[in-house]
């Protein structure tokens, strides 16, 4: 019996050819990838809010410290974009978490919002509204049709790298020039 592939834990990189408003050039992190399709958080769009703003809009009596309030929330995806996930450092202690890899979680519960305002949150973290979500076989079809190109994802570039410059930094890790990939390479 062969292993399914995954591509949990891996970056989907939208190619240039990509025209769909929402994922051209994006960056997405695969979160979960089985059977009944796959869920992943955009990581490099930006929305024209930060975390003290959405903070404000969730509880007015929140304090969020100054340097982290300025966090920019990004649009994980076009899916739900009423609920907020946290991507974060590996850090317990949340009701709705969700261990990725030893060094990744995802939360999805509102009890972690004050810990990211303060100190007392995990050492790295995005905030993302909304989620990207595929069918069964759909994502599987999109990569054939050289919509995707995937890499293993890095903490480093999640979490240190600056959000415009992600999906390059993606990019990057293949080795190639993306630039000179036709858009139906690799398929005979």
């Amino acid at each position: 019996m062969t292993q399914a592939v995954t591509f949990e834990n891996h970056f989907l990189i939208a190619m240039p050819s990509l025209d769909d408003p929402y994922f051209s050039r994006s960056l997405t992190y695969i979160c979960e990838h089985n059977a009944d399709g796959a869920m992943g958080l955009v990581i490099n769009q930006p929305t024209n809010m930060d975390l003290k703003a959405l903070m404000g809009q969730i509880d007015e009596s929140l304090v969020v410290d100054e340097e982290r309030g300025k966090q920019i929330v990004l649009a994980g995806g076009p899916v739900a974009q009423d609920r907020g996930f946290v991507l974060h450092s590996s850090q317990s202690g949340w009701s709705s978490s969700l261990a990725l890899t030893p060094e990744i979680m995802v939360t999805t519960s509102k009890d972690i919002l004050p810990a990211l305002a303060t100190e007392g949150g995990p050492s790295q973290s995005l905030l993302t509204l909304g989620y990207a979500g595929w069918q069964a076989g759909q994502l599987e079809q999109e990569i054939q049709e050289n919509s995707w190109l995937t890499v293993e994802a890095d903490t480093d570039i999640i979490f240190n790298t600056p959000i415009h410059k992600r999906w390059q930094a993606a990019v990057n890790k293949l080795g190639v020039d993306i630039w000179q990939l036709a858009p139906s390479a690799g398929h005979a």
